[in-house]
């Protein structure tokens, strides 16, 4: 694991990046956003889970990332995205293509998760360290705004088993794998952007602004 560790997260690797992800790198940066102000329907959402050795992005390593893209409404199962990083373990460039290769799948979508910090943080790390990538895309986090559109079934935030739970996705606790964890996050999410619809939240741009505003309040109150 310590090898891992090394390999994923390193200092000063911009400068040694692979010329072909340096090309994909800046073409990426260079590619037009989504209009995050079209409805729901017409916007393509990429639902991310990850893999990690522990709860903490500072100190943790990321093993893997899964995602699922959802459009018009409806789970895309032939859009869908994996990488296990824990078979990589020496091979560098590797790891730069396949960071390289979420970046070019989710192409600056609106990106879906439960618990953004913890989701979020090994990602950031992640680029920051390898590919030299302040990654900060448009985030929506279930995690919060799942008891601001539900409101009626909890008040506060819980674990994403207890939701599965309330909506009859159970299954056995803690047994999933990240792809799985997708899919049940990509019909969660379904269902919230019915009651975001009747409540007035029917484009991304709003979704994400009450994602981050819905955090903030349940953070400070």
């Amino acid at each position: 694991m310590r090898g891992l560790k090394k390999l994923l997260f390193r200092a000063g690797a911009p400068a040694g990046l692979p010329d072909d992800v340096r090309a994909s790198l800046e073409a990426w940066r260079n590619s037009p956003p989504p209009d995050l102000s079209d409805l729901h329907f017409h916007t393509r959402y990429v639902v991310v889970d990850i893999v990690s050795s522990g709860l903490d992005p500072d100190k943790d390593s990321l093993l893997g990332i899964a995602a699922s893209s959802i459009w018009q409404g409806a789970i895309q199962p032939d859009d869908s995205f994996y990488v296990d990083f824990s078979s990589r373990d020496g091979e560098g460039a590797a790891v730069d293509r396949q960071l390289m290769a979420f970046l070019l799948f989710a192409a600056k979508a609106p990106l879906v998760t439960y618990h953004v910090p913890y989701v979020g943080g090994f990602l950031q790390r992640a680029y920051k360290e390898r590919l030299g990538l302040d990654f900060q895309p448009p985030w929506v986090d279930l995690a919060w705004l799942m008891p601001a559109m539900f409101e009626d079934k909890a008040h506060t935030v819980m674990p994403l088993d207890q939701w599965l739970e309330v909506f009859g996705l159970g299954g056995e606790e803690g047994r999933r794998d990240a792809m799985a964890n997708t899919l049940l996050l990509g019909r969660i999410f379904q269902m919230l952007l019915v009651r975001a619809v009747g409540k007035q939240i029917d484009t991304a741009a709003r979704l994400i602004d009450e994602s981050r505003a819905s955090s903030f309040l349940r953070r400070t109150h």
